[in-house]
C-alpha cells in the first residue's frame, strides 16, 4: 500500500508538475508586467514633472512640425512640377528673380513684424479688450496703407532692380521677370496682411497659420500641372497671386474668429501702444532690412556665375528651407509667446535657462538632420526634381550645393531659439547689432567662396554666417543677468 501510494503521490506531482511550471511562468509574467508597470510609472512621473512651459513649448513645437512639413511636402510637390516644365531654365531664373523685387521689402517687415508684434499682443491679452481692438483695427490700417506703397515701389523700382540683379542674364529672362513683376505687384500688399494675421494667431499659440503657408505652393502647382502652354510663365503668375489671395483671406476668417471680434481697418494712430511698437520695429526694420540684402546678394553672386546658376542655387535652397522649417519655424514660434509671457513676468532666469536648453537639442537634432542629409543627398535631389527638363547632370550639382548648405543647419537651429529669448525680453537693439554684423560675414564670404567653390562657396558662405550669428546671440544671452527692456 505504501508503494503504492508513493507511485499514486508521484504520479500525482507529475500530473500537477505543468502546471506548477505554469504558475512559475505566470508569476514571473507577473514580476515582469509589475517591471513594466514601474517603467512606465516612472515615465509618467517625468513627464508630469517637467515644467508646463516646456509641455507647452513641445506641444507647440510638434504641431507647427507636422504643419511646417505638410506645406513643406505641398512646396517640394510644387517644386517637383516646375523643375518637370521648365527644368534649369530663364523661366525659373526670372520667376525667382520677380518673388524677390516684390516680396523684399515686405517680407523683410513681416519678419519684423513676427517677432515685434507677438510680444506685445501677448501683454495686450492681459488688458481691456476695447485697448486692444484699438491697436489692432489701427495696424491693420496701417498695413493696408503701407503695402499699397510696397505695390507702387515695385512697379517703379523693380527694372532698376532688374537691371542690377540680372544685367549677366539673357534678355529674354528680364523680360519675364519684369512681365512677373508687374501681374505681381499684389503679393506685397497680401503678404504684409498675411504677416499681421499669423501673429494675430501665433499669439493665442494657434499655429494653423503654418499650414496655410501651403496654399499658395499648391495654387502654383494645380496651375503648372493644368496649364496647356509648355514654357509660359502664366501658371507661376497666376497661381502665385491666387495663392496669396486664398491664404490671406483664410487667416483673415481665423484670426477672427481668435479674437472673438471683427478688426476694421482704421486710419489712425491714437492706441499708446504705437510708441512701443515704433522704437522696438524701428530697429528691427533696420536690422532686418540689412539681412534682407542677402538673399539678392547671392543671386547676384550667382549671376555672375553665368545662365542657370540662380536656378540651380534656388533648387539647393528650397531643400534647404524644407529642412531647416521643419525644426527651426517649429520651435521658435512655439517659443516665442512662452518666453514673452515669462519675459512679461520678469522671470529672465528661468527664460534663459529655457532657451539655453532647447539651443542645445536644437543644435543636436540640427547635426543629426546634416549627416542623414549629406548622405541622402543625391537620392533627395533625383526623387524630388530628376524628371523631364530636369537632367542626371542637374541632380549631380544641386545635390553638391545642397551638401555645402546643409553645414548651416546646427547653427540655424540652435540660434533661431536663443533670438526669441532676446525678443521676448526686448532686446532689439543687440538682435539689430548681431543682424547687421552678420551682412558682413556673408558679403566677406560670399567675395571669398564663390570664387573658389562657384554655387558652392555661396551657402557655405550663409553656414559660416550662422555659426557666428548663433555664438553671438549665446554671448549676448550670457552678458545679462536680469530681465530689463532695452
Amino acid at each position: 500500500m505504501r508503494r503504492k501510494g508513493q507511485q499514486h503521490d508521484g504520479a500525482i506531482r507529475y500530473a500537477i508538475a505543468p502546471y506548477e511550471l505554469t504558475g512559475v511562468k505566470l508569476e514571473r509574467l507577473q514580476v515582469n508586467k509589475g517591471s513594466l508597470s514601474a517603467i512606465l510609472l516612472r515615465v509618467r512621473q517625468r513627464l508630469a514633472a517637467i515644467h508646463p512651459d516646456h509641455q507647452r513649448i513641445a506641444q507647440g513645437a510638434a504641431w507647427v512640425s507636422l504643419f511646417v512639413l505638410v506645406g513643406k511636402l505641398a512646396g517640394a510637390a510644387k517644386e517637383m512640377a516646375v523643375a518637370y516644365r521648365y527644368g534649369v531654365s530663364g523661366v525659373v531664373d526670372a520667376y525667382q528673380l520677380a518673388i524677390t523685387v516684390v516680396t523684399w521689402l515686405p517680407g523683410t517687415l513681416v519678419s519684423v513684424i513676427a517677432i515685434v508684434l507677438i510680444p506685445i499682443l501677448v501683454r495686450l491679452r492681459q488688458r481691456d479688450a476695447a485697448d486692444r481692438a484699438l491697436f489692432l483695427e489701427e495696424m491693420q490700417g496701417t498695413v493696408l496703407v503701407l503695402g499699397g506703397l510696397f505695390m507702387l515701389a515695385s512697379l517703379l523700382l523693380g527694372p532698376l532692380a532688374l537691371a542690377h540683379l540680372a544685367a549677366n542674364l539673357p534678355e529674354e529672362t528680364r523680360q519675364m521677370a519684369w512681365q512677373l513683376i508687374f501681374g505681381m505687384a499684389p503679393v506685397a500688399l497680401l503678404t504684409l496682411m498675411i504677416g499681421v494675421y499669423a501673429a494675430r494667431l501665433q499669439a493665442q499659440e494657434k499655429q494653423v497659420n503654418t499650414l496655410l503657408e501651403s496654399v499658395p505652393a499648391v495654387a502654383i502647382l494645380g496651375l503648372v500641372l493644368l496649364w496647356p502652354l509648355k514654357a509660359d510663365i502664366a501658371p507661376l503668375l497666376w497661381g502665385t497671386l491666387l495663392g496669396y489671395v486664398v491664404q490671406a483671406a483664410w487667416l483673415a476668417y481665423l484670426a477672427r474668429r481668435a479674437d472673438g471680434q471683427p478688426i476694421r481697418p482704421r486710419w489712425s494712430w491714437r492706441s499708446p501702444h504705437w510708441r512701443e511698437f515704433y522704437q522696438a520695429a524701428g530697429v528691427m526694420t533696420a536690422g532686418n532690412f540689412v539681412m534682407s540684402f542677402i538673399t539678392p546678394l547671392d543671386q547676384y553672386f550667382a549671376a555672375q556665375l553665368g545662365d542657370s546658376a540662380i536656378a540651380t542655387l534656388s533648387y539647393a535652397n528650397r531643400v534647404i528651407a524644407l529642412l531647416l522649417g521643419l525644426g527651426s519655424m517649429a520651435v521658435a514660434r512655439a517659443t516665442l509667446p512662452v518666453f514673452s509671457r515669462i519675459a512679461a513676468a520678469g522671470d529672465w532666469r528661468r527664460a534663459r535657462g529655457m532657451a539655453l536648453k532647447w539651443s542645445r537639442i536644437m543644435f543636436v537634432l540640427g547635426g543629426l538632420t546634416m549627416a542623414l542629409i549629406w548622405l541622402l543627398a543625391p537620392w533627395v535631389i533625383r526623387i524630388l526634381f530628376e524628371r523631364g527638363a530636369f537632367t542626371v547632370q542637374d541632380t549631380a550639382i544641386v545635390a553638391d550645393v545642397l551638401r555645402w548648405g546643409l553645414v548651416q543647419m546646427p547653427f540655424y537651429f540652435a540660434g533661431i531659439v536663443l533670438v526669441q529669448l532676446l525678443a521676448s525680453q526686448g532686446r532689439y537693439y543687440t538682435i539689430a547689432i548681431i543682424a547687421t554684423t552678420n551682412l558682413g560675414v556673408k558679403l566677406a564670404g560670399n567675395m571669398v567662396l564663390a570664387s573658389w567653390l562657384g554655387i558652392s562657396g555661396i551657402v557655405l558662405a550663409t553656414a559660416i554666417m550662422q555659426a557666428f550669428s548663433t555664438v553671438s546671440c549665446w554671448l549676448a544671452c550670457g552678458n545679462k543677468t536680469q530681465f530689463k527692456s532695452q
